[in-house]
């Protein structure tokens, strides 16, 4: 995986845009936004350019402004901020993490059937293939 740099909180919000619509111009983002972010056109600029700066996006010329797209897919960039969040809080441990979210957090059914479900396959991989 390349080096994907920390993406603020902020920036994120205007990732999800630029992943779900790109290419798409500032104005088209700040359109996009939520409600409640209430960010100015220059707020927007400002988090474009942090990202440009970053190398998470990239841009093209289109008339006289620019549209804006991923250099790196949500998939990557979720996969980097899970690893970060893992060594940070819980030391890499990812057993601590899903033991302290799953005593925290309150599971439908359904979601406990596929969280069996994974562990059913996690189970079986491990008997196939044991470190020797």
């Amino acid at each position: 995986m390349h080096n994907i740099p920390k993406i603020s909180e902020s920036e994120w919000e205007i990732m999800k845009i630029i992943w779900k619509d790109s290419p798409i111009t500032s104005e088209q983002i700040l359109l996009q936004l939520p409600d409640e972010n209430q960010w100015s056109d220059q707020t927007v600029r400002t988090f474009i350019n942090r990202l440009l700066k970053k190398q998470v996006i990239g841009f093209e010329k289109s008339g006289r402004g620019y549209k804006y797209y991923p250099l790196f897919s949500e998939k990557e960039c979720v996969k980097a901020e899970s690893q970060s969040f893992l060594k940070r809080v819980f030391g890499g441990v990812a057993g601590s993490m899903v033991t302290n979210f799953l005593e925290e957090v309150h599971l439908s059914e359904k979601e406990i059937e596929q969280l069996q479900k994974i562990l059913t396959e996690k189970q079986e991989k491990a008997d196939n293939n044991p470190k020797a």
